[in-house]
Parts: C-alpha cells; structure tokens; sequence
C-alpha cells in the first residue's frame, strides 16, 4: 500500500510539512522531533497512524545522532548507564503493545499530556538532584516512566534530559548517554510496534517517506543551527509544543 493510499494528499502534505520542521529543530537544537512529529500530525490525523508514521524518521535520527557523539564515548555510556537504558527499552516494548487497545479519545490524553507537562517542565528550567546513594532507585523510577512514554508516545527523551540533569552528567557525556538511550530506544520502539501491529505492511511505506523531509530537516538544522539563537530558538519550540499539546488535551477531553 502507497502512502496516498492512506491519506489524501492535503494529508500525506500536511505530515511531510510537519516532519520536515521536526527534522529542522532536532538538527538545530538536538530535540523535540518526535514531540513536534505526534503533536503536530495529531492535530489533523489519526494519532494511531501517526505514531506509526514517526517510527523510521526517529531510528534514522536517533542513529545519526550516536555516530555524531562517536562509537567509543556510546559503548562507555552504554556500560555506564547500562541499567536505565535497559528499563527504558524493555518498558517501550511493553508498553507499545497496549497502543492499539486505546481509544482515540484516549490517544489524545496520552500525547497531549506528556507533551504539555515535559514541555513546561524544560521551558521553565525546573530541575531536580539525584544523590549518588539514589542513582539505583532513580535507574528504576525515571527508566519505567521513559520507557512507558515512549512505548505510547514515543517521548522518551526530555525525562532522560531531566534525569540526566540531575545527576549532573558532563555536557559531553549527556550527548553520548541520550544517542545510546535514543538509538537504543528507537530500535526497541521499532520491534515492539512491528510486534504490536501498528507498523505493518500499510503504515510502513508512510514511515519510509518520511524519511526524506526528516533527513532534510535535519540538514538544514545543522547548517543553519550555528547561526540560530538556540536558547531563543528553544524556548519559541517549546511554547508552541505547550500550545499544541493543550489542544490534543482538549480533544481528549471534549470530542
């Protein structure tokens, strides 16, 4: 099945124009494609649809971003947080076999709340420490919330973002942490709707299109990322993210 066979094409254009500025930001800023993807296509398509829609663009942006922060520094990472990562990936698998069991009403919640609340959360800075005596306890309880998250939503990034934070993590070694836990992640989530039925013979030809505007979003995100005032830039994002996730809520709750 054709991609246009799925959507008319003020549609299948629709989510191309939507991918292509998600691919824009995570290559400016290094975030937010999925969150803008899901946000941004639920607004006019089947939220069903579109998750299975942002599967291959997220394994394609997620694996750059692990050659980007270099082999060595992910396979040190990957020892290093090696329990998180775990949780994470095996609750997205978990966690995507429920999607087909949800209601559209209910889809709407589950996007439009994580995508409100963690957009807030970054966009007023807040922030929380983790003691080194925790790491355990925290491993567990942020791995199962990333993991459920990204099973349904396919977000599980901004929670690691967070959690990375408190932990204080090196600005180098967060961007080795998130591509292992990205690319990792991505890979699971791909498995586990592949396992779920949500990626299938007629929704996989749509995720492959995608690729393209995402893969041109991204290059031009790290051309003209340099030259972007990327805390203004990110701010902007997520306000419009907070804006858009309100109203996947209200859909949720009022239609």
């Amino acid at each position: 099945m054709l991609p246009y066979d799925l959507l008319p094409t003020n549609l299948l254009l629709f989510a191309i124009a939507v991918t292509l500025v998600a691919g824009f930001v995570k290559g400016a800023v290094g975030f937010a494609m999925p969150l803008i993807m899901i946000s941004g296509m639920s607004l006019l398509i089947d939220p069903r649809l579109v998750v299975a829609g942002i599967i291959l663009p997220i394994v394609m942006s997620n694996g750059l971003q692990v050659i980007r922060a270099g082999l060595g520094p992910a396979r040190e990472a990957l020892y290093e947080f090696r329990l998180y990562v775990g949780i994470v990936c095996v609750m997205i698998f978990i966690t995507a076999q429920f999607l087909t069991s949800l209601s559209p009403k209910t889809m709407y919640l589950v996007l439009g709340i994580p995508v409100t609340v963690l957009s807030v959360l970054q966009l007023t800075g807040w922030r929380f420490s983790v003691a080194p005596s925790a790491r355990r306890r925290f491993d567990w309880a942020v791995g199962l919330l990333s993991g459920a998250l990204g099973g349904l939503a396919g977000t599980w990034g901004p929670p690691t973002v967070l959690y990375l934070i408190a932990l204080d993590t090196p600005k180098a070694k967060q961007m080795a942490v998130q591509g292992v836990v990205y690319g990792l992640g991505s890979v699971t989530l791909l498995l586990g709707h592949l396992q779920s039925g949500v990626l299938n013979r007629e929704t996989l030809p749509l995720s492959a299109l995608l690729l393209v505007p995402a893969g041109i979003g991204m290059w031009g995100g790290f051309l003209l990322g340099d030259r972007l005032d990327q805390e203004k830039f990110r701010k902007l994002t997520l306000f419009v993210l907070i804006v858009v996730g309100l109203n996947l809520v209200r859909r949720g709750i009022m239609e």
